[in-house]
């Protein structure tokens, strides 16, 4: 990446963002967040991100923070699946309505790059896996439709006013600091907490179903990646670790990793969504050079040894 340069990064203040954030100051560029705070948490910001409380629908500001940026990494979501079920027209107006304003924002400053944070969730249940980009797409939630949607806005608009666009279809990432909500929590955080704190995981289903789980250190690589690579221009691009891990294998490496035993409840009533889900990433090892580099078993003891959450338990 070139030194020096200038990015807007919307939803700066949620879990990948942070990390971003922070990775491309720590690199010597010039960072601004824009950021709600609904869901983030901007104390965690490195002092030299700059911060503006604000929503990405809001056009004017959008206008004074796009002023001689180079790059827009667009994070700015909801992003809980089982949410969108209850509200779909919010998940509507922000992953949707906000990718329509940040692009107009962008044809009117003349910013000439924004790269996406899609979602894995957008193929659903798939014939075949691992799933490639080619996949059609068959969205089984609003929050999932709302990335698909937001994906085709995003080379639409571009196409029509010459801004380069990318997505990045991020499949289950995980890592410290993973925001854990009263409800629906992160898989990965969820099970940590229950586990040290003596209690049950739930296995919904046989447990069988499988994610593809991706260490945030490798996501915001091929995040920066995506800020200067050629020939990405309206790609959509996967990002995982091209590995599938059943949930039941995930709760034995937490006991690896923990030291302890995991006592495990059973729930066959309840699905556990989709039963596979594993990414095809030769297209992010060709256009992005991504390697991921970090394994199931190395992110959970980065967890437990960076979260300060967990020292306590």
């Amino acid at each position: 990446m070139i030194a020096g340069m200038r990015f807007l990064v919307t939803g700066g203040a949620g879990f990948l963002g942070v990390a971003l954030a922070n990775r491309l100051a720590h690199d010597g560029h010039d960072v601004h967040v824009l950021d709600d705070l609904s869901h983030g948490d901007a104390t965690r910001l490195d002092t030299a991100v700059q911060f503006t409380k604000g929503d990405v629908d809001n056009i004017p500001l959008l206008w004074s923070l796009l002023r001689n940026v180079d790059c827009v990494y667009h994070l700015a979501a909801r992003v809980s699946v089982a949410e969108s079920l209850l509200h779909p027209r919010d998940y509507s107006r922000v992953n949707v309505g906000g990718t329509v304003s940040l692009m107009e924002a962008m044809r009117d400053t003349g910013v000439r790059r924004v790269v996406l944070s899609s979602s894995g969730a957008v193929y659903g249940r798939q014939p075949e896996q691992p799933v490639h980009e080619n996949d059609v797409p068959q969205p089984d939630s609003p929050y999932a439709v709302s990335k698909w949607a937001a994906e085709q806005y995003l080379h639409t608009i571009g196409q029509l006013w010459h801004i380069e666009t990318v997505a990045l279809r991020i499949f289950n990432a995980y890592g410290p600091w993973q925001p854990l909500p009263a409800s629906h929590a992160p898989v990965i955080p969820r099970f940590l907490q229950q586990a040290l704190s003596g209690g049950s995981v739930v296995l919904f289903g046989d447990g069988q179903q499988t994610r593809d789980f991706v260490y945030i250190t490798d996501v915001v690589n091929a995040l920066v990646s995506a800020a200067t690579a050629g020939g990405v221009n309206r790609q959509v691009i996967n990002i995982g670790r091209g590995l599938e891990t059943s949930i039941a294998a995930l709760v034995d490496e937490m006991e690896v990793v923990t030291g302890q035993a995991i006592h495990r409840l059973h729930n066959p009533e309840k699905s556990g969504g989709i039963p596979r889900l594993v990414a095809d990433i030769s297209r992010a090892q060709m256009l992005l050079g991504f390697r991921p580099s970090t394994n199931l078993a190395k992110g959970l003891q980065q967890i437990l040894k960076e979260d300060g959450r967990f020292h306590q338990m």
